[in-house]
């Protein structure tokens, strides 16, 4: 065995990686290449994650599901820093420049809200946010140097102080570069540029200069407070220099002293602690590194923090030490709260790291059931675990049990590395070791509190006393249970529950998240070790060891399937019962009572061990590996309850014959289903209770048979379904049948209907095929498929198959073919019908109300739609979709009905969780800008261009438009809705999608196209910003003023070229007028004679600009009149 190199007790820090972001990251959408993350931040109760799209992410780490969504119209965010000191406030910089502070309004569960946007920095990049550590401050920073400060009024300082003032931002000062970091602590603002340090007191307006020797490039540099226990000390600066130095500086800004880390870093990387890959450390010394620091951050009591392009550096920079440095590649930024580090990656990755102590690591990777991540990290930092104080928080017990764990086939060098470790911490001359040695070698044990050891056999153990003491070992697994200690973690990061996906990690390597549409009933609700997860393993080895002993009773023909290794033991069994006749008639009444759990019994065999195999992570996170195991179990499935007789040119009916006694538990199984259940499963149940009441008719039970012919696509309506069990299954057994069926229709894994099972989702076989086999299984199985997902899956998957949904919709169908409402559907009227299925509810999201909205769309069409509205969320519009795919205007029309039937502040919120995928949001556009709308001719002439007017007409679904291009998407998206609305011709789309993407000029020209000037108003942005954009929109009234306005047909009033008659309308004089209000008539004047456009002004022009000057005037005084009242009142508070 090669030796594996040992790290130096003198590391007993590590970074751990313990879960996994990246299935956050999915949910919300940042791990497209369109949409990225860009910033991060992070405080005691929030991750924030800007992106490039202008959003902003709050996400509450407990439990780490997204709070809050901030949207930005100024461009993508760029810097985001977390009020520390009051987490109720978030700033956050655009791509613009712009500096927004919102108020988050959690205390008061209301609305989060814009309290300050700050232009100071507009047009320039801010480099640096920081927060005041005790007031409502915001320092800024951008590339060129200017440092500001924007002091926050809220409503929580009191009605008065937050309605009457508003505070200028002041000016900080202007440093000679880039600022590189910002830093504050007790009056004091730490400033970093790429020449050198300042230090500033904000309070008396005094700066320092840190140092004499100035430095080119980026170097950060941070405050370093002093502990609790440090009396009057001052805190600390320390300043990053070149060639791995830093400054140490006093409070006062004076150099102290040097360090020197270069030497110190040419000590080997200490691993990260990762699911991802396995800890490696090579004990060669690499060389000394000379690198410089782009920021310093203090994290927890004792150290600072930063990184390079090739890893991350932790110091204990007071006794010039390196605690740690880790190779972590492509680092953007990292943001730290105590002991936490959040590492954003140059391709948008976000990764969460925690320093912790080695001990602490290996505990939790325990807790968490990581067994190997943790005998590897045992094994490498093995000299600091036989330290003193990791001893402490490692016992033997928890070693034992953790080298318990192992698989001693596949990790035997792993076990031996554990077992020598073990070994060294044993006291040779201790007594316990004389008793550990006695434990045989399959057993493991642990240490009450008055000191008696305990032995605990492993699980699979061949021991005597296993086999033969089932019921002492259920009591000894059960006390384990009431020992084992549910610890909670020091900080709440479990990934429990997350409302757009569930990041819960629970593989040891290479993770291939699942969708998120996929739940698994036996999965794992957390990577903790759980109760709950323990005690029902316990009670999975008690039923398979009942079953193992069970095999002893069951007869010889059952016997003679079992592998050819227990043949010696089957014609052992076969002798004796031949030579025990009067044992034989005692086993008959049992095997009588219970006849289908033989029946079934190589089918729970099956379910079960598919089960186990699922439970593991490697598996559960690999979709092939699951295809493949369901493919076994299939086989059992189909063997069981799969058509005997299958072919693709005849089809035969298949009988299953069941006793009446099976028939009672049936029907008393669906009676239990009928009072225990919801609404929509109350009518289920009530018809498979029809069902079973016509086969005790009979005294048989009939399955019903699959009659399709596998090459035509048309047959799924025109065939049978089984929807009813062929015989009685326990309630657990069906529970695991019912997952295991929905999850081989979710991963694509059918049945060919030869005996042989097909993996279909590799692309092998063409779509058609795929859907022939879909349709099948649904038939075959529908009584073992859960309809709710099965609809989803649907919906996701076959979008583009209308065989798959209307055989989903001729099952349920049949389903539901003898409730009380498909009763009614032929004789009473449609209001009766909705009553209903109203007094029936709540129907929750059952099914089983989709197919009865299908009947009643079916016989009364458009009209049956509106109504159902009052059903949502139980009836989404997907479902509407794929009812009307053949008349899609009847889809549109229930959504606008669905839409407006919310209040209209709700109406985008409710409009937005409906667009689910994304991509539906083009689909619903272009149906609305195509129905019930006007003729492109009239809106748009031969080249493309806007007709005059053309803005004004009615379009049917102009709101539910105009809903769809104001949601927050990403540029291409919006950029794909100009397009559609451009195309037909909706130009109020059109213009508001050409001022968001910064398409001005666009927008102007299409303005002046339509020639309406009340399009200009400001009030959305459409009024021009710059000289250039008002030359350009002069130019454009002069070329097209006389096109225009001369004769042709008119949208909307009537109007005439140039006369004081038409206010409204591009013309020169009228665009010279909106200048002159917008600029003063002063700068007006010189700008029109520069476009020399003077000559076409009357002397209306002239008398409304004699009127603006006298305004402008009395406003000034107005101004300068109450700025005095308020400097007086200011001047009185402060007295």
């Amino acid at each position: 065995m090669a030796s594996v190199p040992i790290i130096p007790d003198s590391y007993n820090h590590v970074l751990a990686e313990f879960e996994c972001l990246d299935p956050l990251l999915s949910a919300l959408r940042l791990d497209s290449s369109r949409l990225k993350c860009t910033c991060i931040a992070v405080s005691k109760r929030w991750l924030a994650l800007g992106s490039s799209g202008g959003g902003l992410n709050l996400i509450q780490k407990d439990g780490w599901k997204q709070r809050l969504f901030l949207t930005h119209k100024e461009g993508a965010v760029s810097w985001v820093a977390c009020c520390l000191h009051d987490e109720d406030y978030v700033a956050v910089a655009t791509s613009q420049g712009l500096v927004v502070v919102w108020e988050l309004n959690q205390e008061r569960r209301g609305k989060p809200e814009r309290i300050y946007v700050s232009s100071e920095h507009k047009g320039r990049k801010v480099t640096a946010l920081c927060w005041d550590t005790a007031a409502l401050r915001v320092f800024v920073g951008d590339h060129v140097g200017k440092v500001s400060a924007i002091k926050i009024n809220t409503s929580k300082q009191g009605k008065a102080a937050a309605t009457f003032v508003m505070f200028p931002v002041q000016i900080i000062t202007t440093v000679d570069s880039r600022v590189v970091q910002l830093d504050y602590l007790d009056g004091r603002l730490l400033i970093s540029s790429l020449t050198r340090t300042y230090l500033c007191d904000t309070e008396r307006e005094k700066f320092w200069k840190i140092g004499n020797k100035e430095r080119d490039g980026e170097f950060g540099a941070c405050f370093f407070p002093v502990g609790k226990n440090s009396g009057n000390q001052q805190p600390l600066i320390y300043c990053a220099r070149p060639g791995s130095r830093m400054w140490e500086v006093n409070f006062d800004g004076e150099v102290q002293s040097t360090h020197q880390f270069k030497q110190l870093l040419s000590s080997p990387p200490l691993p990260v602690v990762t699911l991802r890959l396995d800890p490696h450390y090579t004990s060669s010394s690499c060389s000394p590194q000379s690198l410089s620091f782009p920021k310093l951050l203090y994290l927890t009591e004792h150290y600072v923090m930063t990184w390079t392009e090739r890893g991350i550096y932790i110091f204990l920079p007071q006794s010039v030490q390196v605690l740690l440095w880790s190779e972590v590649k492509d680092i953007q930024d990292i943001a730290v709260y105590k002991s936490e580090l959040f590492c954003l990656h140059t391709n948008g990755k976000v990764v969460h790291l925690s320093l912790l102590l080695v001990d602490r690591c290996i505990e939790r990777l325990i807790r968490r059931g990581f067994w190997t991540l943790a005998a590897r990290v045992c094994c490498l930092f093995q000299n600091s675990i036989i330290s003193c104080r990791a001893r402490k928080n490692l016992p033997l017990d928890k070693l034992e049990h953790l080298k318990s764990q192992l698989d001693v086939s596949t990790q035997q060098d792993l076990v031996v590395q554990l077992e020598e470790l073990i070994s060294k911490l044993e006291p040779l001359d201790s007594a316990c070791s004389s008793r550990r040695s006695s434990i045989s070698s399959h057993e493991s044990f642990s240490v009450l509190d008055s000191g008696i050891y305990r032995v605990i056999s492993r699980r699979g153990s061949q021991s005597d006393e296993d086999s033969c003491s089932l019921h002492s070992q259920t009591f000894s697994e059960d006390e384990r249970l009431k020992e084992f200690p549910a610890h909670q973690e020091d900080e709440q990061v479990e990934l429990d529950n997350v409302s757009h996906a569930s990041v819960t990690v629970e593989a040891d390597r290479n993770e291939t998240f699942l969708p998120f549409s996929i739940p698994l009933s036996f999965r794992s609700p957390s990577p903790l070790v759980s109760l709950q997860a323990v005690k029902e393993s316990v009670s999975s080895f008690v039923r398979k060891t009942t079953e193992k002993i069970g095999t002893l009773h069951i007869s010889p023909d059952t016997r003679g399937r079992q592998e050819a290794k227990d043949d010696d033991q089957l014609q052992e069994l076969t002798v004796n019962l031949v030579a025990s006749p009067q044992e034989e008639k005692e086993l008959e009444p049992q095997s009588c009572q219970l006849p289908e759990e033989d029946h079934l019994r190589d089918l729970k065999a099956a379910t079960a061990e598919a089960i186990a195999k699922l439970q593991d992570p490697l598996v559960l996170l690999e979709p092939q590996c699951m295809r493949r195991i369901l493919q076994e179990w299939l086989i059992y499935l189909e063997e069981k309850f799969g058509s005997k007789e299958h072919s693709a040119s005849s089809v035969k009916k298949s009988k299953t014959v069941c006793p009446e006694e099976e028939s009672a538990v049936l029907e008393e199984d669906l009676r239990l289903d009928l009072t225990d259940g919801d609404p929509a499963d109350k009518e289920q149940s009530g018809i498979l209770e029809d069902c079973t009441e016509k086969e005790n008719t009979d005294e048989t039970c009939v399955s019903k048979p699959m009659c399709e012919n596998s090459t035509d696509l048309k047959a799924p309506l025109d065939c049978c379904f089984q929807v009813s069990p062929p015989c009685v299954i326990e309630l657990d057994i069906q529970k695991d049948l019912v997952e295991l069926t929905t999850l081989c229709f979710e991963l694509c894994v059918f049945s060919c209907g030869n005996g042989e099972v097909e993996e279909s989702f590799d692309g092998s076989l063409p779509l058609a095929a795929l859907w022939t086999l879909a349709c099948r299984f649904m038939r075959s199985y529908f009584f073992l498929l859960d309809l709710k997902r099965l609809k989803q899956c649907i919906i996701t998957m076959y979008s583009t198959s209308p065989y798959v949904w209307e055989t989903y919709i001729a099952g349920l169908k049949e389903l539901t073919c003898h409730s009380p409402v498909a009763l009614a559907m032929e004789n009473e009227d449609m209001l009766k019908i909705l009553k209903q299925l109203h007094d029936l509810g709540p129907w929750d999201d059952s099914p089983l109300l989709l197919v009865h909205a299908q009947r009643l769309y079916e016989k009364f069409g458009e009209t049956a739609l509106r109504p159902l509205i009052k059903f949502h969320p139980s009836i989404l519009p997907s479902d509407i979709k794929q009812l009307c795919r053949n008349d899609p205007a009847h889809f549109l029309a229930y959504l606008d009905s669905l839409v407006k039937s919310k209040p209209e502040d709700k109406r985008s919120s409710l409009l937005r969780s409906l667009l689910q995928p994304e991509s539906v949001r083009l689909d619903w556009l272009c149906l609305a800008v195509s129905h019930d709308a006007p003729q492109r001719a009239n809106t748009v002439d031969v080249e493309g261009n806007p007709r005059p007017r053309s803005h004004l007409f009615t379009w049917g679904y102009s709101q539910l438009i105009l809903l769809l291009i104001k949601l927050p998407a990403d540029f291409v998206t919006k950029e794909k809705m100009a397009d559609i609305c451009k195309s037909h011709g909706f130009w109020p789309g059109y213009l508001f999608l050409c001022l968001e993407l910064d398409r001005r000029i666009e927008a102007f020209t299409n303005i002046a196209h339509l020639d309406d000037l009340s399009l200009l108003n400001g009030e959305d942005g459409s009024i021009p910003e710059t000289i250039e954009e008002w030359k350009f929109l002069l130019h454009l009234a002069q070329n097209h003023s006389t096109a225009f306005h001369h004769h042709g047909p008119q949208n909307g009033n009537a109007v005439s070229n140039g006369s004081p008659s038409c206010p409204d309308c591009i013309t020169v004089e009228n665009v010279a007028l909106l200048l002159a209000k917008a600029i003063g008539p002063n700068r007006a004047l010189p700008l029109l004679q520069e476009c020399g456009l003077t000559l076409e002004l009357s002397e209306r022009f002239t008398g409304v600009c004699e009127i603006l000057r006298i305004a402008e005037k009395r406003q000034r005084a107005l101004i300068q009149s109450m700025l005095e009242r308020c400097d007086r009142f200011l001047w009185s508070q402060q007295a």
